[in-house]
């Protein structure tokens, strides 16, 4: 049984404090992400998880990705489809994953025991697009979605090649809303799996009542769902389990929506929920969602909490 995150961690923003660092600020080439990056490994690893993230630092989950993409404009805060959607401007991820794979191999003294690592993580055709508001071009969202489909699979690919991460993580929390078009959110899906030769996740956060039957259908490998801050999907998964076999479970056993660390007992109690519906073998264990909101404290003792229960196990 392992454990990850589902992707962002509160942004420690820190001043250049070496010489090097203060003349690349003096000609506006200092990255103050960076150290936030370095940050948020560490501790997801000091917390004792597996496979980390590079902790999203550097924005929302929607303007991460389409300031990047041809198409889109972002004005006032929000993201504009007003063209084509083409494929992005260069890679969009992969330098902070690759930054992110060093770090964790630093931290294990270049021997990165089996089953660790990093993710990579997208945000989904069908999120960014139902985020966005269309000014031109298209008349219908699920043109756009298909056509982001093919611009993020450059990205994907990307990820895949250069970074080699554990596995590749699509952020669909649309897809539990009632508004996607889900045939058309599938074939998008279909677009980023094709020929990938690592496995593909797809976290959707909210209730699944009423969308997890067509989200069983996804052609991804593993399916990340929220269990400590929803009471309805944990009896959604109990009763249709035999609707995702051959797929393992992203088990949220933190709740992401509350910033204080959650109860050990009943944290304990929905992981042994969890392993005897899902087993040990098919189950991640993760947070809800992302913990950016989250006091930095608040954040670490979270994930320490749920790797101390996993590590009873």
């Amino acid at each position: 049984m392992r454990s990850t995150v589902v992707g962002s961690y509160p942004v420690e923003f820190k001043e250049p404090s070496n010489f090097k660092d203060k003349i690349l600020k003096t000609f506006g080439a200092y990255d103050p992400f960076k150290e936030s990056i370095k940050h948020a490994v560490f501790s997801q690893l000091d917390a004792g998880v597996d496979i980390v993230s590079d902790g999203q630092v550097r924005g929302d989950m929607v303007s991460s990705f389409s300031k990047y993409i041809p198409g889109f404009k972002i004005k006032d805060g929000n993201t504009y489809i007003v063209s084509k959607i083409l494929r992005p401007i260069g890679e969009i991820s992969v330098k902070d994953l690759l930054y992110a794979k060093k770090l964790v191999k630093e931290y294990y003294n270049g021997n990165v025991p089996e089953g660790k690592g990093v993710k990579g993580i997208i945000t989904g055709p069908s999120t960014i697009i139902h985020s966005s508001r269309i000014s031109s071009f298209y008349k219908e969202k699920d043109d756009a979605i298909i056509d982001l489909a093919h611009s993020l699979k450059s990205e994907v690919n990307a990820i895949e090649r250069r970074v080699k991460p554990v596995y590749i993580q699509v952020d669909e929390p649309f897809l539990s809303t009632g508004m996607v078009n889900m045939k058309v959110a599938r074939e998008a899906i279909d677009i980023l799996h094709d020929g990938l030769s690592i496995p593909l996740a797809m976290h959707v956060c909210g209730t699944l009542e009423g969308a997890y039957k067509d989200i069983a259908k996804f052609n991804v490998d593993i399916l990340d769902f929220e269990f400590a801050g929803n009471n309805v999907n944990l009896g959604i998964l109990e009763k249709n389990m035999d609707l995702f076999k051959g797929k393992k479970i992203g088990f949220g056993c933190i709740d992401s929506s509350k910033n204080e660390v959650d109860s050990k007992e009943k944290t304990e109690e929905l992981i042994s929920k969890g392993i005897d519906i899902v087993g040990k073998e098919d189950i991640l264990l993760d947070p809800d969602c992302g913990l950016r909101r989250a006091p930095m404290d608040v954040a670490f003792e979270k994930l320490k909490l749920m790797n101390d229960i996993k590590n009873q196990y």
